[in-house]
């Protein structure tokens, strides 16, 4: 049967087809260690006690008609307030728009700011900008990062490409890596986006930059740095994508919130009232009442924050340990969000019953049958499968688990041959 050209060269998340194979094997009973998704275990990592009671107490109260289009004013007080006490950001409540989660809101910037043809440019890997920018007919340019800059791309990656653009996407700390932009790395991008902001015409569209700093409350040492803090003169062409989604452990809840340039806000606003994404009232409100008190805000997220660090210290820890002992396995240390960056060179290794490892995914499913551990080959994330790279999420697993599931990643491997 047709479908259009856009449905008919679609391609479904590579994340999504692992997960479901790992699904199917828990059905069957099958124990399996998945640092796929970028979830969390809400048993684990449950809201924010005081969060949940508010979201009970809205749908008590009946507040389940429509929000308004932009979102609750009462939110987006709060989310002005805490920018500017967080960041000291100034953005007004009219700037600043609430959806369900972050990925409408990265949708409505490429639709709202990307024609036909027009030069997107963005980092791998990186986290689905290239379905983005396929969803939008844009011509990609995708700039490939390396491990020795903690796969984020520098100046220089990003000068040649940037002429003619009119989106840069960028995210930090970064999904998949969890590693995070210096305050001088991301200065140099500023002034290349400012510098070629200079050159335009005032019939030319400007190149705008699409920060996603979603997992902005969740770094671990470093501080994290946006470009309209290092760059006022950045505001105008910067759109931000943020939420609570990570930082409060409520992926599901789906409060997330972008900020940028009124009038780009305003037709993203326009845009998303005909998808409908909008967070749910009851939601929204609660969300609200709970940045009120933002001592309470601080102190989820620091022990939150605190636990995930655990755990990738434990899962980094692990990885090292298997290097030392002369797998040729690699980590990077975690920087911030849930992530950690792992590299398992055994692409071209051939597998106890004979057949070859061709690529990072074969690797990825010989993993979840032989040792009941499931990773993201950065295949996913827009890199060649040839690649030896892989993100692993810890937002699903308690600690024991992970220490639990070293061995047998270390028996799988030395199996290889």
């Amino acid at each position: 049967m047709k479908v259009s050209k856009l449905a008919a060269n679609l391609i479904g998340s590579e994340i999504v087809k692992i997960g479901n194979e790992v699904n199917d094997l828990k059905a069957k009973g099958a124990e399996i260690a998945n640092l796929t998704i970028g979830d969390l275990n809400s048993n684990i990592y449950p809201i924010p006690a005081k969060l949940k009671e508010e979201i009970q107490n809205a749908y008590q109260n009946n507040l389940t008609n429509y929000p308004p289009a932009n979102g609750l004013l009462s939110l987006r007080k709060e989310v002005s307030k805490d920018l500017k006490t967080r960041w000291n950001l100034d953005y007004s409540p009219n700037d600043i728009l609430i959806t369900a989660g972050s990925r409408p809101l990265i949708y409505a910037v490429y639709k709202t700011i990307v024609d036909e043809g027009d030069k997107v440019v963005y980092p791998i890997p990186s986290w689905n900008n290239n379905h983005y920018a396929y969803l939008t007919s844009a011509n990609a340019v995708e700039v490939k990062t390396t491990p020795e800059n903690n796969f984020l791309p520098t100046a220089d990656d990003l000068r040649p490409h940037l002429e003619g653009a009119v989106l840069l996407a960028l995210c930090s700390p970064l999904n998949p890596t969890g590693t995070m932009f210096t305050k001088d790395q991301l200065s140099e991008i500023c002034e290349l986006v400012l510098a070629e902001n200079k050159k335009r015409g005032e019939d030319e569209k400007p190149l705008y930059l699409m920060y996603d700093q979603i997992y902005s409350n969740l770094t671990f040492g470093s501080e994290h740095v946006d470009p309209v803090s290092l760059f006022p003169e950045m505001k105008e062409y910067t759109v931000y994508i943020d939420g609570i989604s990570k930082c409060l452990a409520a992926t599901g809840v789906r409060v997330g919130w972008g900020f940028g340039p009124v009038h780009i806000m305003d037709k993203m606003k326009a845009l998303l009232t005909h998808v409908g994404a909008w967070a749910p009232k009851p939601e929204q409100e609660a969300t609200a009442k709970y940045y009120e008190n933002p001592d309470d805000v601080n102190a989820f997220v620091e022990d939150f924050k605190g636990k995930l660090e655990a755990s990738l210290k434990v899962l980094h820890a692990g990885i090292q340990d298997l290097k030392g002992k002369g797998l040729t396995v690699d980590s990077i240390e975690p920087m911030g969000a849930l992530y950690l960056t792992i590299k398992l060179d055994y692409i071209g290794k051939t597998k106890p019953d004979g057949t070859v490892i061709e690529n990072s995914s074969d690797l990825v499913f010989y993993l979840i049958n032989e040792a009941g551990v499931a990773l993201v080959p950065f295949s996913a994330f827009g890199e060649d499968k040839s690649e030896p790279w892989f993100r692993a999420s810890v937002g699903g697993l308690a600690i024991d688990e992970i220490e639990v599931m070293m061995p047998k990643l270390e028996k799988a491997l030395n199996d290889l041959k």
